[in-house]
């Protein structure tokens, strides 16, 4: 049992004498270095002649512990191409046999010196494979998985491989409108589709490509699929502080241009710092719904903290003042300064026949002036 969990085992798991001569090794390991595993091939003979010192340098180590070392280098694999590997060995505690194990690394990968460039496109996806967060995969015209590769299976909890021969309709049952987009690549039509991995939340961008005989008709599907998590994150972690931010706007924009009931009947809006056209915009809505709200006889506009003004502002204001009249209201502008004041003279803007003070006590001194005065009236006339 031992025998065949080390012979079939996923790692790539390799026994070699104090020579470093290979004697046993996984399946694994054979797929990974192909040739190169044959009884008596020393496993220096597997790196790159530029790594090899530093081999022999971590195998004299092996000599000095019995605890694991490490070493990296550039493996010859299976595809005649040197990729980079972490090998960890260690020593047996009796004897002299070396246990290995041959771990894949991120990095490129390098041809052999002279080496024939038949099979470079192939080389070349499996490097991309082998080191960005993809699945290439394929199926056939039943939906039968014929290849499943990519860095990207280790999302998935997969090994690379582990679905080939299984039927990909019968293992995404459950998942409708994903294998929606595979049938109608079958169908003949280049699919590209997003899609969304519950079980560990992650998210995929595939691309499908059917592959036609010389009759047109579809044989097969090559598909790609591209984990994009990382980038859904991003832009949903963005989303969220960009709607924080807007709300964060909102409440700012009401505390500076707060609506206050300073007397019976009487309300006053203090504006301060820069008055834009948007900003005067919101002011002038939500102070026509608070005078409608809470029965206001006047509005006072006090612009004591407005240093400058332009055209289109001043205009908003005038116009504020009209619609507070139209709603029955008085609409009062108090503390204009200097600068303001040049502006709206230099715009030949009519403000004659608008009420404006000093300042927020006179404005609001007027107010209650007019109330009471009209109070007056009213007692007066009597019934």
């Amino acid at each position: 049992m031992w025998e065949s969990a080390y012979l079939y085992s996923t790692e790539a798991l390799f026994v070699a004498d104090a020579d470093g001569r290979l004697s046993h090794w996984s399946e694994s390991f054979a797929s990974t270095v192909g040739r190169g595993a044959a009884r008596g091939t020393a496993l220096h003979e597997l790196f790159h002649e530029d790594d090899r010192e530093a081999v022999a340098v971590t195998w004299s180590r092996l000599h000095e512990t019995i605890g694991p070392v490490e070493l990296r280098g550039r493996v010859l694999t299976a595809g005649d191409v040197h990729a980079n590997f972490s090998c960890v060995l260690r020593r047996a505690p009796h004897g002299e046999a070396i246990y290995g194990s041959l771990h894949p690394t991120p990095g490129a990968i390098h041809r052999v010196a002279g080496e024939s460039r038949k099979g470079e496109s192939a080389d070349m996806l499996r490097a991309l494979s082998d080191n960005l967060p993809v699945i290439v995969w394929a199926i056939d015209g039943d939906g039968t998985i014929t290849h499943h590769d990519g860095k990207g299976l280790a999302t998935l909890g997969l090994k690379r491989g582990q679905l080939v021969g299984t039927n990909l309709f019968d293992i995404y049952s459950n998942v409708p409108d994903g294998t929606e987009t595979v049938k109608r690549a079958l169908r003949g039509s280049p699919m590209h589709s997003l899609s969304h991995t519950k079980a560990d939340n992650s998210f995929w961008e595939n691309w499908m490509v059917p592959i036609q005989d010389s009759h047109g008709n579809v044989e097969s599907v090559i598909g790609l699929s591209l984990d994009v998590s990382e980038a859904r994150r991003a832009e949903e972690e963005l989303r969220v502080r960009l709607l924080q931010i807007q709300k964060q706007q909102e409440v700012i924009g009401k505390l500076s241009t707060p609506i206050i009931q300073v007397w019976d009947g009487v309300l006053a809006l203090p504006m301060i710092g820069v008055v834009d056209s948007a900003r005067t915009a919101d002011v002038m809505q939500n102070l026509l719904d608070e005078v409608v709200r809470t029965g206001a006889r006047y509005a006072i506009l006090d612009l004591t903290g407005v240093d400058m003004v332009d055209t289109q502002v001043a205009n908003h204001l005038i116009r504020l003042v009209r619609a507070i009249r139209l709603l029955g209201a008085g609409g009062i502008i108090c503390g204009i300064r200097p600068p303001v004041a040049q502006t709206i003279v230099e715009l030949g803007l009519d403000l004659d026949s608008m009420v404006t003070r000093a300042n927020l006590k006179a404005g609001i001194m007027f107010c209650i002036n007019q109330m009471s005065q009209r109070a007056r009236t009213a007692a007066q006339a009597g019934p």
